[in-house]
């Protein structure tokens, strides 16, 4: 027997479009507590496959007869099983989740940001599964990825789609969450791969370095990409502004919260330039400047275009991280609100270095669960 499938693709455009979706995860429970799809125009019900491999009795009066239900498992199998045990007890409207977790992980959902100057445009690539978000600077056949991820063939496939040739891939830090995908595009595509100096003093390949006062212009008009230093999350972390409108916080400053200092092991460190920076350099930059950041963490930081931004000014006004007057008491509530630390990041950091070459199926169990940037 056969049932229907439904792409994480699929799932995306109905999370984007705020429509509704019966979700019914048949993973362990601790699996599910940790990440899952999370939206307020889907309906989540967690039930374990092991408590459903008698039957689907213990659920069967809980599922809708009139939505439509997607299975989804943390690969694909276990959610097949469940979805045809649904199917042959009758139930019609029901589809399981291609390649489960492990794929919705992976998938990019590319987001049109604005028309910029000279006919430019940006493009934000949220990843919904990990919260990972990407850009593409467009402009006269020209193009510039900002902190892409693993899934190098997404954005060189977009490029071609639009006609423009990949010049620049840039990362605003090292990053400790997630594989970076910007070394392997500039191989791929002859692209120059830039990187901060001071987070790369132990990386094992050859990059442009990036430092404050850098101006890389994409394309012939004049969309200047403006490095600005600004540590905390790692020592090198290096704020964008492009296009003189919007400003590419990396794991600096989220929409609902800041980055956290402590992935190298060095928050004490840290903490203090963090402060520096979100209080002090980003406050002598323009209210009006939108802010995109590298990450999200909560669902409500997505507007309803799907899009992540919000303007410098608003953020001053209503981000927590923002609101602390008192040093002592910012360098306690970064300290003392820290998440636990992402997935196997210390091999995600040797990898982003140039030490490390794991295969795709330990890339993928590597970056398992949600992204954990920023304190809570």
């Amino acid at each position: 027997m056969s049932v229907k499938t439904i792409t994480v693709e699929e799932v995306a455009k109905k999370l984007v479009n705020q429509e509704y979706l019966f979700l019914l995860d048949v993973r362990n429970e601790d699996a599910y507590e940790d990440w899952k799809i999370e939206s307020d125009s889907f309906t989540q019900m967690n039930k374990p496959y092991f408590d459903l491999m008698d039957g689907i009795e213990p659920i069967k009066d809980q599922i809708p007869t009139d939505k439509q239900v997607a299975v989804v498992c943390a690969k694909g199998g276990s959610s097949q099983y469940v979805a045809e045990e649904l199917d042959e007890a009758g139930f019609d409207n029901i589809y399981s989740v291609e390649g489960g977790m492990k794929a919705w992980s992976e998938h990019l959902e590319p987001v049109k940001l604005a028309d910029l100057k000279g006919q430019g445009e940006l493009y934000q690539f949220v990843r919904l599964g990990k919260g990972c978000l990407s850009y593409m600077v467009i402009s006269d056949g020209e193009a510039a990825v900002i902190d892409a991820t693993r899934m190098t063939d997404q954005y060189i496939n977009f490029a071609k789609e639009k006609g423009v040739e990949i010049k620049h891939a840039f990362d605003t830090h090292l990053h400790a969450d997630h594989i970076s995908g910007g070394r392997q595009i500039a191989k791929d595509t002859g692209a120059t791969y830039w990187l901060p100096p001071k987070d790369a003093e132990e990386v094992e390949f050859a990059y442009q370095p990036l430092e404050d006062g850098n101006d890389v212009k994409v394309g012939s008009s004049k969309i200047d990409v403006q490095a600005i230093y600004s540590p905390g999350h790692t020592i090198g972390s290096t704020s964008f502004i492009v296009d003189d409108q919007y400003l590419m916080t990396g794991d600096i400053l989220f929409i609902e919260s800041i980055g956290r200092p402590d992935l190298a092991g060095k928050a004490d460190d840290w903490v203090g330039d963090l402060r520096e920076t979100l209080y002090k350099r980003y406050k002598a930059l323009s209210d009006d400047l939108i802010v995109l950041p590298a990450h999200y963490s909560f669902k409500e930081e997505l507007n309803e275009d799907g899009s992540v931004q919000e303007k410098l000014g608003v953020l001053f006004e209503k981000n927590d991280g923002l609101q602390v007057e008192d040093e002592e008491e910012f360098r306690k509530m970064v300290t003392e609100n820290l998440p636990p630390q992402p997935n196997d990041h210390q091999k995600i950091r040797h990898t982003n270095m140039g030490k490390e070459t794991p295969d795709l199926e330990q890339q993928r169990e590597m970056e398992t669960g949600p992204n954990r940037c920023a304190v809570r």
